[in-house]
């Protein structure tokens, strides 16, 4: 039967408001694009060219998460890291608001979830400062952070795009005490380093002297010719926030 030219015809839904096309396996290519255009055209607008990234581990207790009755058994261990993790972020946001000529150059970014990352961005706040947070979609890590600055705030999906985002800009990194993720973050810059994929100037500083070298022999690494004498010239190992501070600008200063 014909169906009336006044009967009612259902509007078309688009493309691109379709949620269950977007959500989609064969969308999946217009879904990384966004996480690669989305923070691209944020960092335009708010004109932050240059970071330094912050990597540690979530589990980090703050001061609060210890008085509080839940964090009495928390492995304070990791608890001194979170605060001087808010000193050197406050340290280095500091001196890139005060540099000549420039309102804040150097953003501090971190992977926006709890622990170090936090802190990170809380020790930028303290110092009245930009920071930027890269936060990744996960069922554990999914908590308020009031420090980040809010046009500076991104979730990804996509561990890659975010990995992108953490190593494009970065001029800088501090990679504190973490887990798997840290050393998977820390290694994997490092190939990129060695093998020239990454050519500019990066000072890295690994924090902890304690923790580095009790978890990674790099000597026998050299002993058995899997890295060379001079890759271990790739990073600092420091247990001091002055002399983490003091590596990270002269090195810059120095570009």
């Amino acid at each position: 039967m014909k169906k009336s030219i006044d009967a009612e015809i259902p509007p078309i839904e688009k493309a691109y408001k379709n949620l269950d096309f977007l959500t989609s396996k064969d969308a999946r290519p217009l879904r990384i694009l966004s996480e690669y255009l989305h923070p691209k055209l944020q960092l335009e607008e708010q004109k932050v060219e240059d970071t330094i990234v912050i990597f540690g581990s979530a589990r980090a207790p703050s001061p609060e998460d210890l008085e509080s009755e839940e964090g009495r058994g928390k492995n304070t261990k990791l608890a001194e890291y979170y605060d001087l993790t808010r000193e050197l972020s406050k340290k280095l946001t500091e001196w890139s608001m005060n540099l000549e000529g420039e309102v804040q150059k150097y953003v501090v970014c971190s992977g926006g979830g709890p622990g170090i990352m936090i802190a990170a961005n809380r020790g930028a706040s303290d110092a009245g400062g930009k920071s930027m947070a890269l936060r990744i979609s996960l069922p554990f890590e999914n908590i308020p952070n009031p420090y980040v600055t809010p046009e500076l705030d991104f979730e990804f999906h996509y561990f890659f795009t975010r990995k992108f985002w953490f190593t494009y800009p970065a001029k800088a990194l501090v990679i504190m005490p973490g887990g798997f993720g840290t050393m998977d973050e820390f290694f994997e810059i490092l190939t990129l380093i060695q093998t020239e994929k990454i050519t500019k100037n990066l000072p890295i500083v690994l924090f902890g002297k304690e923790f580095w070298t009790k978890l990674i022999d790099f000597e026998t690494l050299v002993e058995f010719g899997t890295i060379d004498r001079k890759d271990l010239d790739l990073f600092f190992i420091t247990s001091s926030v002055d002399d983490a501070f003091n590596h990270i600008t002269s090195s810059l200063h120095a570009k």
